[in-house]
């Protein structure tokens, strides 16, 4: 499944991705602590049940098979495993011999007599290297031009998480051609993401992807990168795991999460602030160049889904919750309650309208969509802000929204009952325009892309991601002709 996606703005990545550097020794020991974290806590209530089936009158095993037992309970806890010293892998490099390895008679030859068949001086010379031709093509497939689109997609298959880095080759000449250049393993089911082009390795921009996940961690990747093992900067997260008994005490780093990230903003204006919502209802700020958090806000009382910055007024958030609320701040007054805005149903998405800065919409886990002008909040807990519009826009979730960047008062809407709708918004008036099922199965996102603002990218239960080109809807073309016209008038031949 795709659980969310996120356009790369022409021009920002690397032409030829580079090659990761290895890793230091101090991240490799990272690597091994986090892994064993994971084992310990996947481990613990398969280790409680083995426990209450180990039989107590079997004292009198011996040694071989009390050390084999001995073995394996250490396996899985890292608190014993942690402890084995350089001095404990020395002993056991000892036992296997290695300096005489090559001493012994009894081997079998499996590649020959030497190097003389193993080694061609060129790739043409070697008879086993039929298909040369497919090197120069994955090459080139590496290759971003200048007026390829780049898609990240956030996914899950057969328990494997990672974000595909997806090439859409420049579609103005009608067709679609989309292919996947590498992808990403991340360590946990990722929720969401945001693109991010703060510099925190150093320059004047960067091209990094913030991920939410099942897990209290926000990762950030470096998009430039090929073959990166670790995240660039690690937001929060588990410190350490400790076990006594049946009972189990987590630890977590400093100002961290401690449940599932939901949603992510990146403020474009303020580039180093990334605001942050999780299923244990807070909402955090934080500074991904100093990885702290700013500041925490505790507004609503069940999770957290979904967070905006205001594009218009940086410095506004939105927050939109389980507990049927949105919640705006102003991150320069965090100690102010804010302004409230109750919804009929859990939260779902939230997006500022583009056009416009005093207005948002909201979709609900009923399938309606709500929107509200701020200009009619108030800060008294008794008075109800009333909605501009509400419509029942999908028969099951409408778990995602997107406005289009370039045409105003146009909106989609994806949902679980897996189709996905366009909308004129105009005068508060909603209207559909049309509808389609992409074979996404159930939507669970859809996005506009600011370069090629009449593709609109779905990702859902199927894990394949689509791409609609609404332009080719007769009813879009005949609404929206002048916006059409515009942007191909605006659009660079192909060289």
């Amino acid at each position: 499944m795709i659980a969310a996606i996120s356009w790369i703005p022409k021009g920002v990545a690397k032409s030829v991705p580079a090659e990761a550097e290895p890793p230091s020794k101090e991240e490799i020991e990272e690597i091994l602590k986090s892994s064993l974290l994971d084992k310990r806590e996947d481990s613990d209530d398969e280790e409680a049940e083995e426990e209450m089936h180990v039989d107590e009158s079997k004292e009198n095993e011996d040694d071989e098979v009390a050390h084999a037992l001995a073995a394996a309970d250490a396996l899985g806890k890292a608190t014993q495993v942690a402890s084995v010293g350089a001095d404990d892998i020395a002993d056991g490099l000892k036992e296997l011999d290695m300096d005489n390895y090559d001493d012994e008679e009894d081997g079998i030859e499996l590649f020959g007599s030497g190097l003389k068949d193993l080694y061609y001086a060129s790739n043409d010379l070697d008879p086993y290297l039929k298909d040369k031709d497919n090197d120069s093509e994955e090459d080139d497939d590496m290759i971003i031009r200048p007026d390829d689109s780049v898609i990240v997609c956030a996914s899950n298959e057969d328990d494997v998480s990672q974000l595909e880095i997806m090439i859409l080759e420049d579609p103005s000449d009608g067709e679609i051609n989309m292919y996947v250049q590498r992808a990403i393993i991340i360590p946990a089911f990722p929720l969401c993401t945001t693109w991010l082009d703060c510099p925190i390795k150093g320059g004047e921009r960067g091209n990094f992807i913030a991920v939410g996940s099942m897990e209290p961690a926000i990762e950030i990747w470096d998009i430039d990168i090929i073959d990166e093992v670790q995240p660039s900067v690690i937001l929060g997260g588990i410190a350490d795991i400790k076990k006594k008994g049946k009972k189990k005490s987590i630890k977590y780093k400093k100002d961290s999460h401690m449940d599932s990230v939901l949603g992510l903003s990146w403020n474009k204006e303020y580039r180093n602030i990334l605001a942050s919502a999780s299923a244990d209802h807070s909402v955090k700020v934080w500074d991904v160049t100093t990885e702290a958090c700013n500041l925490t806000m505790k507004d609503h009382t069940d999770k957290v889904q979904s967070v905006a910055w205001n594009p218009f007024a940086p410095q506004i958030l939105l927050s939109g919750s389980f507990d049927h609320t949105v919640c705006l701040k102003d991150g320069r007054k965090p100690a102010h309650s804010g302004f409230k805005f109750s919804v009929a149903a859990d939260v779902e998405s939230l997006a500022w309208d583009p056009h416009s800065e005093h207005s948002f919409v909201v979709s609900l886990e009923n399938g309606t969509v709500t929107s509200f002008d701020i200009r009619a909040a108030s800060s008294d807990s008794t008075s109800e802000t009333k909605p501009t519009f509400t419509i029942h826009a999908h028969d099951k979730a409408t778990s995602s929204l997107s406005f289009n960047p370039l045409v105003p008062n146009l909106l989609a809407t994806g949902s679980t009952d897996k189709t996905v709708k366009l909308w004129d918004l105009t005068n508060n008036q909603p209207s559909c325009i049309t509808s389609r099922n992409p074979k996404a199965g159930a939507v669970f996102s859809v996005s506009f892309s600011d370069d090629c603002p009449f593709m609109l990218a779905i990702g859902g239960s199927k894990g394949k991601l689509q791409l609609w080109d609404i332009s080719s809807e007769d009813a879009v073309l005949k609404k929206y002709e002048k916006f059409v016209a515009q942007k191909k008038r605006s659009s660079p031949p192909k060289s």
